[in-house]
């Protein structure tokens, strides 16, 4: 039995050290390499967002007057009832929503069909597609200005030249229609951004499904509707999520053209927001406001860009 066991101890051979642990080790070493490399970054971003939601959230609390300065109490909740009760809240809201969903189906529906459009070869189609994309590149003030003086003014505006010339009485549309016109101006300017993105996209259409469908007597209708529209339903997702972020905050068009008026006709949250902290000098309502447009924004966001996503999603 002795003999026995000698020889079975005798006969084990040490097996190799697998390279499992020491890749393992390497890549958990890799991975705190990396993490104090990111962490100074990721540090001053938190530091970047975190600061200035605190204070807007300790103003938010306190009755904080410009005119006042040495005055500062505590009122608790009293600025966000304050603010939801104003009279201009609804009204601010309301122009809001109204800017936000006719600014995004201008921009869709234009960008969409433009986009189709140019998508066929013709002589100058790279000076045309330069052309279009360009108003994206102009400052908001400036858009404004532009519109203001130059397209829609009722005595020397270009749309006023034309209404004489076709014999009909010029429009004054920042005193008529001030919240079209200033819907007209934010349309104009995205409409680039939507024709930019959904160029692209119809770069990427497949040209043999395209001619397939041709050839099974598919018309122009039923090519767009069952092959090229549902081809550009996650370019158009994108657009609207991105649009409806920076719409929510228009402001450059608005202080440049009507001043929000008039009366709250043209007033939205941002302009709102501003009017409480540097035209009225509240800013614990200011801050307050600012709050609720954050959170109305990013509920807003969310369930708009679900809603046209699935919907795309489900024509595909």
């Amino acid at each position: 039995m002795t003999i026995q066991s000698c020889d079975l101890n005798a006969s084990v051979v040490p097996m190799p050290v697998s390279n499992e642990n020491s890749a393992a080790s390497a890549h958990s070493k890799a991975q705190r390499v990396a993490r104090w490399l990111v962490s100074p970054s990721v540090l001053v971003l938190l530091l970047w967002m975190i600061v200035p939601l605190s204070m807007t959230i300790y103003f938010s609390v306190l009755q904080y007057s410009l005119l006042y300065p040495g005055e500062h109490p505590f009122v608790g909740l009293e600025n966000y009832e304050f603010f939801l009760t104003d009279e201009g809240f609804s009204a601010g809201m309301s122009n809001t929503l109204i800017l936000v969903g006719a600014v995004l189906a201008i921009t869709v529906v234009l960008g969409v069909a433009i986009s189709v459009l140019i998508n066929t070869p013709f002589p100058g189609r790279g000076i045309v597609r330069v052309m279009l994309i360009s108003p994206f590149f102009i400052m908001p003030t400036v858009s404004a200005l532009v519109w203001k003086n130059l397209l829609m003014h009722p005595v020397s505006g270009v749309f006023a030249w034309l209404a004489q010339v076709m014999g009909m009485e010029p429009v004054d549309w920042f005193a008529q229609y001030p919240l079209s016109a200033i819907i007209l101006i934010v349309a104009w300017q995205w409409l680039p951004f939507a024709i930019l993105l959904l160029m692209t996209a119809m770069q990427s259409l497949d040209k043999e499904q395209v001619e397939a469908a041709k050839l099974d007597g598919a018309g122009g209708w039923a090519i767009f509707r069952h092959i090229t529209l549902p081809h550009l339903a996650r370019p158009i997702a994108v657009v609207v999520m991105i649009e409806t972020i920076f719409l929510l905050s228009v402001f450059a068009e608005i202080f440049t053209t009507t001043g929000g008026g008039p009366g709250y006709e043209t007033t939205n949250l941002a302009y709102l927001i501003y009017s409480q902290a540097l035209l009225q000098f509240d800013v614990g309502m200011a801050s307050a406001g600012g709050l609720i447009a954050v959170v109305l924004a990013n509920i807003v966001a969310f369930f708009l860009v679900r809603l046209i996503g699935k919907s795309l999603t489900e024509k595909h």
